[in-house]
């Protein structure tokens, strides 16, 4: 099943800048400045240390997350709780064109086929009212090649939202499910051999 046509636009983003719309460089193109302006402009305040991918990764791209985080309602050892799924949401770039989707696996797949598998390495709760921030590993790739083929490692940052529903979770409501809005900053790493990187690294 191809969870990522299970996506829905909601019509809000974050700008961040990556590559700069205004400045006549392609939508989702990578940005050739320094290292430094690169991690200056995308990288948000108070990244944990935690959270620093392996010295040799520097970013690739930065998108927004928008859509929802999606739970249900299941019955536990201590009673009932809601209980998180999969995530479900589009992915913007700067210039608010819809360039991939972020689903089930955690996976991010682009407009071009290619896609990219995380495992969660380390997060962090900057805001109780939202999902934590996280730093994430690909553990595989698509078949297809593109953007996403030669991610190395993700970065979850400035959330908004998608915690669990603050709604009670019984047995009136058992096997229900909740999805809760959410905004997520991803920025995509990917190896490299030589030279200076950019990190959103707590430094």
């Amino acid at each position: 099943m191809n969870h990522s046509k299970l996506v829905v636009y909601f019509g809000i983003s974050v700008g961040l800048l990556a590559s700069g719309c205004a400045g006549g460089q392609a939508a989702g193109e990578e940005t050739a400045i320094s290292e430094e302006a690169l991690s200056a402009n995308i990288c948000p305040a108070g990244v944990p240390a935690a959270l620093a991918p392996a010295a040799d990764q520097t970013i690739k791209a930065s998108l927004t997350g928008v859509g929802v985080q999606i739970y249900v309602c299941n019955a536990t050892a201590t009673g009932f709780a809601w209980t998180f799924v999969a995530p479900q949401a589009n992915l913007l770039d700067d210039c608010d064109k819809l360039v991939g989707t972020h689903f089930i696996g955690p996976t991010w797949q682009g407009n071009d086929g290619s896609s990219v598998v995380g495992a969660k390495a380390a997060g962090a709760s900057v805001d109780p009212s939202a999902v934590p921030w996280l730093l994430l590993n690909a553990v595989s790739h698509g078949s297809s090649a593109g953007k996403f083929s030669d991610v190395t490692s993700i970065q979850r940052l400035s959330t908004v939202g998608g915690i669990a529903p603050s709604s009670p979770c019984d047995s009136s409501n058992l096997g229900s499910i909740s999805q809760v809005p959410y905004t997520a900053q991803y920025v995509f790493y990917k190896t490299k051999t030589h030279g200076k990187v950019a990190q959103c690294n707590g430094s």
